[in-house]
């Protein structure tokens, strides 16, 4: 299998930023959409990789508004703490509970609905 080279791998991880950057205030939306809406289905995991690296990018990346297909925080651990991601999206009038989104088909975002 061939790796990515550095540049592709960047511009990827700045098409997820685009996105997630996209995300309106008190919604929230998952790794596979994203995938999806820069053209990569599938590759959840990559957008995840992502994020895990956006914690310096400028603009602000919100990547505590992306949680797995299912609603739950499976990001969490990368937030400098147990419960820094969910304290961020309880800020934003979002329920938590068991480390998942509360109402959770009612906040999803499509990005498709959106780009």
């Amino acid at each position: 299998m061939m790796k990515n080279r550095p540049d592709e791998n960047e511009d990827f991880f700045e098409r997820v930023y685009e996105v997630a950057r996209r995300i309106p205030y008190g919604k929230v939306t998952t790794y596979g959409l994203i995938a999806s809406a820069v053209g990569a289905p599938g590759a959840a995991r990559m957008v995840g990789w992502a994020l895990n690296k956006s914690f310096s990018a400028i603009p602000f990346v919100p990547a505590h508004r992306v949680v797995n297909r299912n609603g739950f925080l499976t990001g969490k651990k990368h937030f400098g703490g147990s419960n820094v991601m969910a304290d961020l999206l309880k800020s934003e009038g979002i329920q938590v509970e068991n480390n998942r989104i509360v109402n959770f088909k009612e906040l999803l975002w499509h990005p498709e609905d959106d780009i």
